[in-house]
């Protein structure tokens, strides 16, 4: 097979980010966290619908009854995109000002996981945790502080969950025991140092073998690591900073990536900067990402 990358939508985001594929949608679910708009591209016929949620949306999940949960600047929403219908939940971090959320997605039975950061401008600060969304519209935090939350996946069996900070003094990804029956992490060890490649960890998924699929911004490349921590595959991409990556299509055989184009300029070497790629001919399939279940 040889390997083809394709540039799915030319959007040009200012921060394309939060990828994922939706089995039953057929359809790739991502945002532009800046400009807050919410995308759903559907490769079948290649239209890609964008909805305005009124503020900075870091992450989002499709809903088992409908709609999307979503974490944004100012906490966990409910939006339907068909009619703009959006419900706040709960903002757990409303004390800090300047903070919003950024990656996340749900773990294998359907809890939906997301992380915040500071971005109002200021300096760099470790005031970012992650935190489970629970039922009963509170929000647990977990770990923590960290600079950028990022890199939020699961392994194939659910047992591992992984978590990153991007903040180019850390640039590390975690790896913690996952309790499925009651949605709690422990033991966190590192996974991987990035410092060995020369992106750092931004968002990321798990493939079938359970290899994890880091979006190396700031490096033009996407990097497959191995369950062991080990590098296994570098792929180079047309942009300096692939944001997030995400399996899907029908055989879950296309590896979708987000990217960033603000303070891209007059860079003539990446005009595509801020879209959607397509990845195919990797040889290597992903895993179903499981709705949210609420």
């Amino acid at each position: 097979m040889t390997l083809e990358i394709e540039c799915a939508v030319p959007s040009q985001s200012r921060l394309g980010e939060g990828a994922v594929w939706d089995v039953q949608d057929q359809a790739l679910w991502w945002v532009d966290i800046k400009a807050g708009l919410i995308h759903c591209y559907t490769p079948r016929d290649g239209t890609n619908a964008a909805f305005d949620f009124g503020q900075p949306v870091g992450c989002l999940a499709r809903r088992d009854s409908g709609g999307l949960i979503v974490a944004a600047e100012s906490g966990f929403y409910l939006f339907d995109p068909e009619t703009g219908a959006r419900e706040a939940l709960v903002d757990p971090e409303a004390h800090l000002i300047g903070n919003r959320f950024n990656d996340g997605g749900t773990d294998p039975r359907g809890r939906f996981w997301a992380g915040t950061m500071r971005d109002d401008g200021s300096p760099p600060e470790r005031r970012g945790r992650f935190y489970r969304y629970n039922d009963d519209r509170t929000a647990t935090p977990f770990f923590g502080p960290f600079f950028t939350t990022n890199g939020l996946t699961f392994s194939p069996d659910g047992r591992i969950m992984y978590v990153a900070d991007t903040n180019r003094d850390v640039r590390t990804i975690w790896a913690y025991d996952y309790d499925l029956d009651t949605g709690t992490p422990s033991g966190g060890r590192v996974f991987f140092d990035s410092r060995e490649v020369a992106g750092r960890p931004d968002g990321a998924t798990v493939d079938a073998d359970g290899c994890y699929w880091m979006a190396g911004v700031g490096g033009w490349q996407i990097v497959r690591i191995t369950p062991k921590g080990k590098v296994d595959r570098i792929i180079d991409m047309p942009v300096e900073k692939p944001t997030k990556t995400m399996f899907g299509g029908p055989n879950l055989d296309i590896l979708y990536v987000t990217s960033i184009g603000d303070g891209v300029g007059e860079d003539d070497r990446q005009p595509q900067a801020g879209s959607l790629f397509a990845i195919t001919g990797l040889g290597v399939t992903g895993l179903p990402q499981t709705r949210y279940a609420g």
